[in-house]
């Protein structure tokens, strides 16, 4: 990186994503970040993931002592006056009233996917769930923050994550998000966990996708934040380039 810091350590969050924390002296031009990893990953392909039999089928509870610890990503935290995205989810159930689980969820993260348009957009923030209803376009952080509000008005635990994505070849356009950073979400499913899925691209487990950090809501999830003295014109903008390949 460069200037180099003064100090730099390493602490977990609240969610156990590894953070690092850094401090610099004295003025400079320019911040550079540049960060190399190397690893193993294992793909998960839907639909291997395995579901308890009491949750196979939607309507399901979770157990009690499971509820009691997801109760903060199962709750909704956008309003929604008119129940409009709970509508939306709703469409996807079964009239017979018993809907299975795992179609359920993959029908939703298709149907996004499918329907909405994808659209990067180089300013900060998630723009809210609502808006990306109206809109039908959206960013990969938008499309993932939409899917966990739906999930959530069905009553299913959901989490934000941020990460990457590999594209197999540049000219792959159907594949969005590559070349920088990617988001999707996980929904908790009893017996499976914490499943991927990944509705800008149609994703269902963690297929070509590598986690980096989990959390609530996108705003905890930033990939980079921290403050910086000197006048609001200093700041001439920010470039990010992400490059994913296989050995």
């Amino acid at each position: 990186m460069d200037p180099e810091p003064k100090e730099l350590r390493w602490i977990h969050d609240v969610f156990g994503n590894c953070v690092a924390v850094l401090d610099f002296k004295g003025a400079a031009k320019a911040l550079h970040f540049e960060t190399a990893i190397r690893l193993d990953h294992t793909p998960q392909h839907a639909p291997d993931f395995r579901i308890d039999e009491a949750a196979l089928s939607y309507p399901f509870s979770y157990e009690s002592d499971e509820a009691t610890d997801l109760s903060q990503t199962i709750e909704r935290h956008h309003p929604d006056e008119g129940d409009e995205i709970g509508k939306w989810a709703r469409q996807f159930l079964s009239a017979g009233g018993k809907t299975e689980t795992g179609t359920l969820l993959m029908t939703l993260c298709y149907a996004i996917h499918e329907s909405f348009v994808y659209s990067r957009r180089t300013e900060p923030g998630t723009q809210p769930p609502l808006v990306t209803l109206h809109l039908r376009r959206g960013t990969c952080r938008d499309f993932a923050l939409f899917m966990m509000e739906a999930v959530r008005s069905l009553g299913f635990a959901a989490r934000f994550v941020t990460g990457y994505i590999y594209v197999p070849t540049r000219d792959k356009l159907e594949v969005r998000g590559g070349g920088s950073t990617h988001a999707w979400c996980q929904v908790y499913l009893p017996g499976a966990g914490w499943v991927e899925f990944d509705p800008t691209n149609g994703i269902v487990g963690n297929r070509e996708l590598i986690r980096v950090a989990v959390a609530r809501h996108p705003r905890q999830a930033i990939p980079l934040s921290g403050s910086y003295s000197g006048s609001a014109s200093s700041f001439l903008g920010m470039d990010v380039e992400v490059k994913v390949t296989r050995e």
